[in-house]
């Protein structure tokens, strides 16, 4: 069964830098499209960034320029760096994947407080 980890979250200042993990067991992440989402308090789960599998990203007007989203095959892992990080980038962050013809898989999430 496709699982999915991820890890990286923390407390962090206005400004500063956080490297957000997933790592697959179960599954060829490569074979699937993967996303970073993200839930705040209060508010609905949005699509932080996405990575094919010919290696096309796709970023959130919010997030462009600061986050980036990578994979790495051999590890089976994809990761987002996230940069210059602001108070409303506070939120759970979740990492999803997207297989042809089968259920999508949800990660448990990682919590990312940026607070000063």
């Amino acid at each position: 069964q496709a699982q999915l980890v991820e890890s990286g979250g923390g407390l962090v200042q206005p400004g500063g830098s956080l490297r957000l993990s997933c790592a697959a067991s179960g599954t060829i992440l490569s074979i699937g499209v993967m996303g970073w989402y993200r839930q705040a308090p209060g508010k609905q789960r949005e699509l932080v960034a996405q990575i094919g599998t010919a290696g096309g990203t796709n970023y959130s007007g919010s997030v462009k320029g600061r986050f980036t989203i990578s994979r790495d095959n051999a590890k089976n892992t994809v990761d987002l760096q996230m940069n210059s990080l602001k108070p409303e980038d506070t939120a759970t962050y979740y990492c999803n994947l997207v297989r042809p013809f089968r259920e999508p898989v949800w990660g448990q999430g990682t919590q990312v407080i940026v607070s000063s």
